[in-house]
């Protein structure tokens, strides 16, 4: 492609031009994935997607390329080493970056099309109920599958397949990464067979030479007890499949948890707010509060404050491992009514001309600090700040 016509790189990974090491890593992953030929088998444009994230990445994630495309543009890294990304294999790609996809997205780092195959991911939400104990679901998906037809050969049954022209057959070719002896010769896939090293003479009528067609899986997975949000579980062997004679990927699925109408997690632990009245805080009493195992009475003393916790003791969830239990923290929120009516006002009239405020500990606190302040330290202090404004 033309210098002229690229696309500016930080609008191909979506990031600004502040943008972290980081931030750009995690753009190209992101891109690299939904770009990917093997999940965009009808998009004849992926591929080309797919190779200038790639190429927007080498740029952006070298500090002295970085620095240089920022000052001078596309020009300023013509020839400075970056790979020629429009003629090398998508698996050769993800094989230069395998430290951003860690060799298990694709099928433990690929190895090309005749190893593993392509691992899926997809989300499932779970109640906090099912987290606090092992919960198994059922899990409907489609992914690719083996043609029946044509047995994942991708040729119609009976017809013969011929070495590829371009490699001889042996499903890789040779090409030059920059200055000729300068920067050397790397190995990538064949990009005519890509990498199969032989061309199919009659393409299979059902999957049209892909050799694979779109099947509906149900599973029941099994989602341990103590699972935390954004973890997953790998259910092995229920990817899409590899080239001929190639293993297949693995299924991932990723846990979301629930919003609860009661609870906030913490851990192991689970924070619960009650809302109590004066009345309640001040003389004390039995609270009545959910858990996870149906109602449990709380005894709440004599002057409680607002805010207060309580914790009951092995009430929470169980850690993924030890499968210990956290706790229940009951924290308690005094709600002061909007309206009263003429006895409960009648009675807090009554209440508020025997409360004697010089011995609340609160109060008292607060009073002597107002006292003070207003004596004269405090008013001096105050204008010793504005004068040095």
């Amino acid at each position: 492609m033309p210098v002229a016509e690229k696309r500016d790189y930080y609008e191909v990974l979506g990031v600004s031009r502040e943008a972290g090491a980081d931030e750009i890593k995690k753009a190209y992953r992101q891109a690299a994935l939904k770009y990917h030929p093997d999940r965009n088998r009808n998009d004849p444009d992926a591929e080309t997607k797919f190779k200038e994230a790639a190429e927007s990445y080498e740029v952006l994630s070298d500090p002295e390329k970085r620095a240089r495309y920022d000052r001078y543009g596309h020009e300023g890294v013509r020839g400075a080493g970056i790979h020629d990304f429009s003629g090398m294999g998508v698996d050769d790609i993800f094989s230069m970056f395998n430290d951003i996809f860690g060799g298990g997205m694709f099928g433990g780092g690929r190895g090309g099309r005749r190893g593993g195959g392509v691992d899926l991911q997809m989300e499932i939400e779970l109640a906090l109920e099912e987290v606090a104990s092992d919960v198994e679901k059922t899990i409907e998906f489609d992914r690719r599958d083996s043609c029946e037809h044509c047995s994942g050969s991708g040729g119609e049954p009976g017809s013969r397949k011929k070495a590829c022209a371009t490699c001889g057959g042996y499903g890789q070719v040779e090409q030059n990464t920059g200055f000729g002896a300068l920067f050397g010769r790397v190995v990538t896939t064949c990009p005519t067979c890509r990498g199969r090293g032989e061309l199919i003479a009659t393409p299979c009528k059902r999957c049209g030479g892909s050799g694979t067609q779109k099947k509906h899986r149900v599973l029941n997975v099994h989602f341990p007890a103590g699972i935390q949000e954004g973890q997953a579980v790998r259910v092995a062997g229920e990817g899409e499949p590899g080239g001929p004679g190639g293993r297949r990927g693995d299924l991932h699925i990723y846990v979301r948890i629930r919003p609860h109408t009661f609870f906030e997690r913490h851990g192991q632990d689970l924070l619960c707010r009650v809302p109590i009245s004066f009345a309640q805080a001040a003389l004390g009493g039995k609270l009545e509060v959910p858990s996870l195992n149906g109602r449990v009475e709380v005894t709440i003393p004599a002057g409680t404050q607002h805010g207060q916790m309580f914790r009951l003791a092995g009430r929470g969830l169980p850690a993924l491992r030890s499968k210990r239990k956290g706790d229940e923290i009951v924290q308690v929120w005094i709600e002061v009514p909007k309206k009263l009516n003429k006895r409960q006002e009648q009675l807090l009239r009554e209440y508020a001309d025997t409360e004697d405020k010089d011995v609340l500990p609160e109060s008292k606190s607060f009073l002597d600090k107002l006292t003070e302040f207003f004596s004269g330290a405090g008013q001096d202090e105050q204008n010793k700040g504005v004068n040095r404004s």
